[in-house]
């Protein structure tokens, strides 16, 4: 009998490719980080392109021929990212008023479904890290409405290029998670 590995986001033989995508989204964190100046306009689009290409990643996972245990996420995912990338890159000026609103939907959801990897993943001996990824995002994320309130520009600036960076290391670990165990 073939002792199975399971996990929450199921395996892929693509998971190069969510990796790429993580090394992008901390490139792009890294790029903001150093050069504030470039303002919301340029980092809208910037991360609303990274954000339409990690939705295609997830549409493409979740619509491969294996699909992964989990593909109901990946297909949530893939979507409103890939929402929220289009409304990004459309129009400037509706991307820099809600930027940070668009930014809080997207980390609170990724909060909610790392939680809820933890909790049925609990049987792995590391669920308690997607426990706190999950709580970590979902902090990022009201951050983010907080700062969209108050229209606090340097504190999106400072939080846009810390939770890009942090998302990227997340999802880069993530992909070696999902990475397909040899079978022998």
């Amino acid at each position: 009998m073939k002792t199975l590995s399971l996990n929450f986001w199921g395996q892929t033989k693509a998971w190069w490719v969510v990796l790429l995508v993580g090394i992008a989204l901390v490139l792009g964190g890294f790029a903001y980080w150093f050069w504030p100046a470039a303002g919301f306009a340029v980092a809208s689009q910037i991360f609303g392109w990274l954000l339409i290409l990690a939705g295609v990643v997830q549409l493409c996972v979740s619509a491969g021929v294996n699909r992964p245990r989990g593909w109901g996420w990946w297909l949530a995912g893939g979507v409103i990212d890939m929402f929220v990338g289009f409304l990004l890159v459309r129009s400037v000026v509706l991307s820099e008023i809600v930027f940070p609103y668009f930014l809080a939907i997207v980390f609170i959801f990724w909060g909610i479904a790392s939680i809820i990897a933890s909790v049925s993943s609990r049987a792995n001996r590391y669920w308690w890290m997607y426990l706190i990824n999950g709580i970590l995002l979902l902090i990022i994320g009201f951050f983010f409405l907080e700062a969209g309130w108050l229209q606090d520009m340097m504190m999106v600036s400072f939080l846009t290029a810390l939770a890009f960076i942090y998302w990227g290391f997340t999802v880069a670990m993530m992909s070696y998670d999902m990475k397909p165990v040899p079978t022998r």
